[in-house]
């Protein structure tokens, strides 16, 4: 990673669009990356570009490969080159068939998973799939293309944005739904039975946050039969996403040392047990086939001396995030004076409140607390750039201050917005992944604000 830049964290459903639509790839990027120059911010933080399923989770997609058709404009069709379209189908990408056999047949099946699907389809009889291909070509050609538009049009945007000088970070799941078209055509890198249900699902066990722990559902992969062609799946999976993105953040990094694994017909988390991964087999293959790995390691929660030795042994940047830093304990790895220089600073992510709503929050001896340690750090700089000394500045400026080589800030910390604004309620399905920016909440001065900040703090 490049020393000392500055980015914001927004999913590009979150860009400006007409009312009732979650944002697009449409002029709407551009005009943001334009914004981005001018603020001096050389990241652009994304989650997931996967197809949700209906909860719109980007961490819960319908393949790990495809990208969101939702981000298409209305006027997709009319970019598409029908000779570049023809090249793309003569040499796809290793998963599009696959994709798009699945998609359509849950298109005729009315959406519901793999699992309820006809045997024949559902076991992947290969006549029964000749011949729903051969009867649905149109619909099966129409996701390809798709595709194919939404590949045209970012990869544009990442070129575009390189040009001025901001690289694209993406988020990579450690997990795959179960209901997707990696787990129906791959089913040999899963544990799963004879009828192809889940042996063991995925979660963390129970904790401070809660008693039974968290069950995710998501099936394991079956880790010996991956190490059998040198992680080709992984291997394969890396390089779209380096195609896509100039930085990988690796989601729930610590399952790359050890999984939770919960029996599939458990209902809690409780009864589940640790189990290791070769994290370091596939980091060290991965490394050989890229050098220079972009990845960074979500390490937030409880991570063990043995998934910090892992992160450490390949070098990876770490995360944290400045909200969990004053809880007042010891050797709390998000508090002011413990950020180190190889690794990405956040003031909160996708899942935590707004840094003002974070803050509307504490009781009165803590938020005095607060204010007291930020503004040893912030005032003069907040000054300088002629920005508010209120919150969420003082954070803000905090983490510009930090010897971290990357900060992150989310868009609703930019716009100074509180807790209505957030973007994801972990625990929670209603109202999430659907905010929105638009162009009337940036004060036409925000930019030379940030900007003198990004100088003065030499990112």
């Amino acid at each position: 990673m490049n020393p000392r830049q500055a980015g914001v964290l927004l999913h590009p459903t979150s860009l400006p669009n007409e009312p009732g639509k979650l944002g697009v790839l449409n002029q709407q990027a551009w005009k943001f990356l334009d914004w981005m120059h001018s603020a001096g911010l050389k990241i652009w933080q994304c989650l997931p570009l996967t197809e949700p399923h209906d909860d719109l989770s980007p961490y819960n997609a319908v393949s790990a490969f495809a990208l969101n058709p939702a981000l298409l404009p209305d006027d997709w069709e009319a970019l598409i080159d029908p000779v570049a379209f023809k090249a793309y189908k003569k040499t796809p990408p290793h998963w599009l068939e696959d994709y798009a056999l699945f998609m359509a047949i849950r298109h005729v099946q009315s959406h519901r998973s793999w699992r309820d699907w006809p045997r024949d389809l559902r076991m992947r009889d290969r006549q029964a799939l000749l011949e729903f291909a051969d009867h649905h070509a149109d619909l099966i050609d129409h996701l390809k293309k798709q595709q194919f538009a939404l590949q045209t049009l970012w990869m544009k945007l990442k070129a575009d944005a390189n040009k001025l000088g901001i690289r694209l970070f993406g988020d990579m799941p450690i997990f795959v739904a179960f209901d997707s078209a990696d787990v129906w055509a791959n089913p040999q890198l899963f544990k799963l039975d004879k009828n192809l249900n889940p042996q063991v699902v995925a979660g963390v066990p129970p904790d401070y946050f809660s008693a039974t722990g968290q069950r995710w559902g998501n099936p394991h992969y079956d880790w010996e039969v991956m190490k059998q062609d040198r992680f080709a799946w992984w291997r394969h999976r890396v390089s779209a996403a380096l195609e896509q993105f100039d930085l990988i953040r690796i989601d729930h990094f610590r399952g790359l040392q050890a999984c939770w694994e919960i029996a599939a017909d458990a209902e809690t988390a409780i009864d589940g047990r640790w189990v290791e991964t070769p994290g370091d087999e596939l980091l060290a293959e991965l490394q050989e086939c890229f050098p220079d790995l972009p990845l960074v390691a979500e390490d937030l929660g409880l991570i063990t001396p043995e998934v910090v030795a892992l992160k450490e042994h390949f070098e990876l940047p770490g995360m944290s995030i400045l909200q969990f830093g004053f809880n007042g304990l010891p050797d709390n790895p998000h508090a002011l004076d413990e950020q180190v220089p190889n690794s990405v600073v956040y003031t909160g992510t996708h899942d935590n409140d707004t840094t003002l709503g974070w803050y509307r929050g504490l009781d009165a001896g803590t938020k005095t607390w607060v204010d007291e340690q930020l503004m040893a750090v912030s005032r003069n700089s907040l000054l300088a750039a002629k920005l508010p000394l209120k919150m969420p500045w003082p954070l803000i400026a905090a983490g510009f201050d930090s010897v971290a080589d990357t900060l992150i800030v989310p868009m609703q910390d930019w716009l100074a917005l509180g807790s209505e604004d957030r973007m994801n309620v972990p625990g929670t399905t209603d109202k999430n992944w659907r905010w929105q920016f638009k162009w009337d909440q940036l004060d036409p001065k925000l930019a030379d604000g940030i900007r003198i900040l990004v100088e003065l703090n030499h990112r």
